[in-house]
């Protein structure tokens, strides 16, 4: 059985103050450094095989100090780089409703291309690494729509607030991906 442990990258100065990141690198702040310490105090070497990350700094950079410790084979994977949201990145959220009350931002990754460079990014990690465990960090939008496609809707985008630095875990067994939870934030102060 396969399975993936999803990780969102720790805090940056944007998640404190409520901006829209996307595809804007934006780098972790000390609450994230921390965090991610703390993602990599909680993970234990011996249940995982590899470790991929998104290539924008914060994840690279929790998923680096996580790795500090578990030292596993590393790889980025662009597929799981954060959604572009085009002329949203850097509003806050009163902004954006105010200015896109709809949330079509101009500019932005089409929701269909979104979802398919994910989920090709998920279907190699599930050729690549058959009955392996992988652990994923990545972003608040990457992370729920995985959540959304695996559960059919019933968890993800629009119901579910990741927070920083939260695991969720999804396996694959007999020909489909399942969550096994989500959104876990006990490893955290």
């Amino acid at each position: 059985m396969t399975t993936i442990c999803l990780i969102r990258h720790g805090e940056t100065d944007w998640n404190a103050t409520g901006r829209l990141q996307g595809a804007t690198d934006i780098p972790l702040n000390d609450t994230g450094i921390r965090q991610a310490e703390e993602c990599a105090a909680f993970l234990r070497p011996a249940d995982y095989d590899v470790l991929i990350t998104s290539p924008l700094k914060r994840a690279k950079l929790t998923a680096e100090i996580i790795n500090d410790k578990l030292d596993l084979p590393f790889a980025e994977m662009k597929d799981f780089k954060e959604r572009s949201f085009g002329d949203g990145e850097g509003m806050t959220m009163e902004e954006r409703l105010t200015a896109y009350p709809d949330k079509n931002f101009p500019k932005q990754e089409e929701h269909e291309a979104f979802t398919k460079r994910v989920m090709a990014g998920i279907d190699t990690l599930t050729q690549n690494y058959p009955d392996k465990n992988v652990l994923l960090v990545a972003h608040g939008a990457v992370i729920n729509l995985i959540l959304t496609v695996v559960s059919n809707g019933e968890i993800g985008a629009d119901k579910t607030k990741l927070l920083n630095a939260c695991i969720s875990n999804i396996h694959f067994q007999e020909n489909q991906w399942n969550v096994k939870n989500f959104n876990l934030v006990d490893h955290l102060t």
